[in-house]
Order: structure tokens, then C-alpha cells, then sequence
């Protein structure tokens, strides 16, 4: 049987339903799983018409059969989805956040095999009462999970977060030798159980310029990086570095890893998407269900003109089929 794949709606007021909409009636998402819209009903028929296709919505729960007809978990009822395309609202950011409560919960229950979340504003969020940092510190939380990593997937790289949604400033006071140990086992574990990757590789990049130059240009390498290093080679896990992270990028020793391990958002986050930009996709690695997402915002410059490109999302889902497949291999 097909695995059946829960897609939020997303920020109404961005390109979230249009891209959620693009992805899940694309023809090849439909033979490979059977997707189910997690959002108001009213809010993903107002965005129909903005994918000029053929369409048929229908309320429908996730146990349901799938049809030809594309299925709807309508989150709406009571709650004001008034349209205002550009611009974050507390109604888009409740819609926006119960779709993923909904979607964790389809998850936890097994009525859904995985879920893909589109693109929310933390603003919204924040507006709707939702105090979190993004939507991966949501799932983590409704999950009921401990740790978590984010990661960013796509052909040509796939890269592990220390910190992510952390002021620069504050990036050296977050960046421990315990976080650096939990990171690396929980992208080792991300690696073998969602990617079927029997002995990873992974590459760790250094904080300082010139990965510190032994201690010269900053302490963190030798004394935080290194004696994590060490920890984590003793469990047997493959771990290199701390590795100056424009040389290692300008060399492409990318491609003789797994993996790459980055301190911050920006440094592993710039060369992926200068590589993939639109077609990489977020995992949320570590959790025991399965989230995945596209590589982009809500893009409120172009949201109801019918141009958002639903590439990123649908490499989403294909990707959550792939981990449901390598979790379902590795249980059997």
C-alpha cells in the first residue's frame, strides 16, 4: 500500500496552500503516496484556481480511502480564515500552527505515515500565541521528543545544525562539547535509520577561521570540538574535522562525506543552497515520527499571483516516502 503523507497548510497568507496544493496533485506525488491536505477546506479551494489544474477537493480523515478526488482534513471550522495575501495575521498563524498539531498527532496515532509542513511565519505564529522559534521547535515539543536536529537534504549535500535560529553573537556560548556529541549521534542515527547509510561518514566544520589555526584564532576547536570528537569516535561513530569550512567547501571534500556537521545556520546553509537552492528539503532527524519540509519561506512577494514554484515541497514528500521506506526496511 501506498504510504499516506500529511501536508499542512502552511501561512493561508503566503504561498503555503499554492505550493501544498501544486505538490500533492502533481501526478507523480500521487503514484508514489497518497497525500492528505491538513488546513480549512474554504482556504485550499480559495487557492485552487492559482494552480490553472483540474481539481477536486473533498472533506475526507486520513483513515479514508483515497480517491481521485484530493483529500482535505479540514481544520477550519470556527475558526476566521479571512485571505490577506503579503502579510502575516493571527489568523493564518492559528490555522497555521493547529494543522501542525494535527499533523504530529496523525502521526503519533499512525494514521499518517509522515508528515510535510509548508512554509508558516514565525510572526503569524507568534501573533496566534504560538512562542517557539520556528516549526521545527513545535514538532519537537508536540512530539513529545527530547532532541532533535534540524537538517537540510538535498542531491548534493546533506547538512547537520549545532545551532540554528541563534543570534551570532550568542552562537560561541551555544556551541558545547556536550551539544556537539548530541548532534553528531543524532545525525549518525538520522543517517542509518532514515538514509539506510550502514557506516557514515561524517565531516564536522570548526566555528573560528581556519578552523581556529590550532588555537590562534580562537579556543573552541581545541577545547570544545576535538574532545568531542574524541568522545564520539570512542561509541565508533565516523566523525572528521574540525574542518576550516571554506576550504572544505572550495575543495568539495563535501562529496567524500555522508554528511556535514555546521556550527551555525549560515555556514552549512550558505554553500547547500548555493548547490540547491528550491530543491532542498528540511528534516526535522531524531524525532520518532517523520517531518520534512520545503527549503523556503512563505514568500509574500509573489503569494496569489500563481507563480510559487512547488519544487522544494515535492522533493519534501518524495523524501519523507524515502525515510517511511528506509524505517519500514529497517523494522521488518
Amino acid at each position: 500500500m501506498k504510504p499516506t503523507i500529511a501536508v499542512t497548510v502552511g501561512d493561508f497568507n503566503g504561498i503555503g496552500p499554492e505550493v501544498a496544493l501544486r505538490a500533492a496533485s502533481d501526478p507523480a506525488i500521487r503514484r508514489l503516496c497518497q497525500p492528505i491536505l491538513i488546513g480549512p477546506l474554504a482556504v485550499f479551494r480559495h487557492a485552487a484556481p492559482l494552480i490553472r489544474r483540474r481539481l477536486t477537493l473533498e472533506k475526507r480523515s486520513a483513515s479514508a480511502p483515497g480517491g481521485s478526488a484530493l483529500g482535505v482534513m479540514d481544520i477550519g471550522d470556527g475558526i476566521a480564515a479571512d485571505v490577506t495575501y503579503g502579510a502575516p495575521t493571527k489568523a493564518s498563524g492559528k490555522n497555521a500552527g493547529l494543522a501542525i498539531e494535527r499533523a504530529v498527532e496523525l502521526c503519533l496515532s499512525g494514521k499518517v505515515d509522515a508528515m510535510v509542513t509548508a512554509p508558516a511565519s514565525k510572526e503569524a505564529l507568534h501573533m496566534a500565541g504560538y512562542d517557539f522559534p520556528g516549526q521545527t521547535e513545535m514538532v519537537t515539543l508536540f512530539s513529545r521528543s527530547q532532541k532533535v536536529i534540524m537538517m537540510l537534504v538535498s542531491r548534493a549535500l546533506r547538512v547537520g545544525l549545532v545551532t540554528v535560529h541563534t543570534p551570532i553573537a550568542a552562537v560561541p556560548r551555544q556551541v558545547t562539547a556536550e551539544k556537539v556529541i548530541e548532534k553528531l549521534q543524532l545525525l549518525h542515527g538520522a543517517l542509518m535509520r532514515d538514509f539506510g547509510i550502514p557506516r557514515p561518514k561524517i565531516a564536522v566544520l570548526g566555528l573560528n577561521p581556519h578552523a581556529g589555526e590550532n588555537g590562534h584564532i580562537g579556543r573552541e576547536e581545541v577545547e570544545i570540538i576535538l574532545p568531542a570528537l574524541e568522545v564520539v569516535r570512542a561509541a565508533g561513530i565516523i566523525a572528521d574535522g574540525p574542518f576550516p569550512a571554506d576550504a572544505f567547501f572550495g575543495k568539495k571534500r563535501h562529496t567524500s562525506y555522508d554528511a556535514v556537521l555546521a556550527m551555525y545556520h549560515d555556514q552549512g546553509l550558505i554553500p547547500l543552497k548555493l548547490m540547491s537552492f528550491g530543491s532542498a528539503v528540511n528534516v526535522s532527524a531524531g524525532l520518532p515520527i517523520i517531518r520534512t519540509s520545503p527549503d523556503h519561506g512563505t514568500a509574500y512577494d509573489i503569494a496569489g499571483k500563481g507563480t510559487a514554484d512547488p519544487s522544494s515541497t515535492i522533493e519534501a514528500i518524495r523524501l519523507a516516502v524515502a525515510m517511511n521506506k528506509a524505517r519500514s526496511g529497517a523494522n521488518a
